[in-house]
């Protein structure tokens, strides 16, 4: 892999630990949809997870992807320049990750640079990709390409709209069930403990009658 050495001791176990987590056969399904949504023209890489790294890793296939996902003349990304420099090849990843973003990925499921660069973390690259092709599936906006059931649609909030005269009429009727305090006041009502004090009062000033 690019720019790595290798793992030693507790590193070693942790990386060990997390390509544990890459799915060969999600990775098979990915390249078919990234070939099906890019053209015709693109190759497919060998099957493996070094394959897959080395196949993204300049970021133009990431970059032809998003932008396929938009209108002619759309894109997010304008430019994609062809460049055996690293960190140009790194920036058209942050663009594509970027632009991930935008389209509606949430944060906690966008891979970081160096995960798919160094090989650091293929299945998180696997999981935005994955997280990327359901949100073009569920949106259905003609820009999807290729099998349908290869994602997942993602579940959508009902959200309902009232008119003004909708909201009025609810407002009336909370008011008529929650009661009215209209024309309410404290007049004729006594203080906490009053009607005691007045009774003592009595007790004391009437005369005391015996027999």
């Amino acid at each position: 892999m690019a720019n790595r050495g290798p793992s030693y001791g507790l590193s070693k176990e942790v990386q060990e630990k997390i390509d544990q987590k890459y799915d060969p056969d999600l990775e098979q399904k990915l390249v078919d949809w990234i070939v099906a949504q890019c053209g015709g023209n693109l190759d497919k890489p060998q099957a493996g997870k070094q394959n897959f790294q080395k196949w993204l890793m300049d970021g133009t296939i990431l970059c032809r992807l998003i932008n396929s996902l938009y209108p002619r003349g759309k894109e997010p990304i304008k430019k994609i320049p062809e460049t055996q420099m690293a960190f140009k090849q790194m920036e058209k990843i942050s663009q594509f990750l970027q632009a991930a973003e935008a389209y509606g990925v949430t944060t906690t499921d966008i891979f970081q640079t160096v995960d798919l660069w160094e090989g650091k973390d293929m299945a998180a690259v696997q999981r935005t990709l994955m997280a990327l092709g359901s949100l073009a599936v569920t949106k259905d906006d003609g820009y999807y390409k290729g099998d349908h059931d290869w994602f997942h649609k993602k579940s959508q909030g009902y959200r309902r709209e009232f008119t003004e005269e909708q909201l009025r009429q609810g407002q009336s009727l909370i008011g008529l069930q929650m009661g009215s305090n209209r024309g309410a006041s404290q007049s004729g009502m006594t203080g906490y403990g009053m009607h005691r004090q007045i009774m003592l009062s009595a007790f004391y000033d009437s005369p005391l009658q015996i027999g």
